[in-house]
């Protein structure tokens, strides 16, 4: 199979595998927790040269880069972008980025819960066979390809 004919979501999960055999910068991500009336907001630094990707979301949220400058799967391919940005991304969507100098990446949903692992467990999907089953069951079609 040529690499044109294979989608974008399939490059994503490649390359989330290749780098999950490498060396893991996990420990040096900072994650903050915002709760207001209504709103969870998961807050992210992410120091400079980090490429990574997101977590498959069930709904659609909100996300804002309030710092620094990354390369960052969106709806329109990859795209350099530089705070402030924003982007309402779709249910299903997983994204790749790579960051150009330290970032803060905030993602956003609605729920008035502020117990984080249900809130995990609500919003996101755990592979892609659980976002397949979830999308599946929902008769709904999500994200992009």
């Amino acid at each position: 199979m040529e690499l044109s004919s294979v989608s974008i979501r399939d490059k994503v999960l490649a390359a989330e595998a290749y780098m999950k055999l490498q060396p893991q910068v996990i420990d040096q991500i900072k994650t903050r927790h915002y709760f207001s009336h209504g709103v969870y907001a998961r807050e992210i630094t992410i120091p400079a040269g980090v490429m990574l990707t997101g977590e498959i979301h069930k709904f659609e949220n909100l996300n804002i880069l309030s710092k620094g400058e990354m390369s960052v799967l969106t709806e329109n391919g990859m795209q350099r972008v530089s705070a402030p940005f924003s982007v309402v991304s779709p249910a299903g969507t997983k994204r790749i980025a790579l960051t150009h100098s330290e970032c803060i990446w905030t993602t956003i949903h609605g729920t008035f819960s502020t117990d984080i692992d249900e809130i995990k467990n609500y919003f996101i999907a755990a592979d892609e066979q659980a976002w397949l089953e979830f999308s599946g069951a929902n008769q709904l079609t999500f994200g992009f390809n």
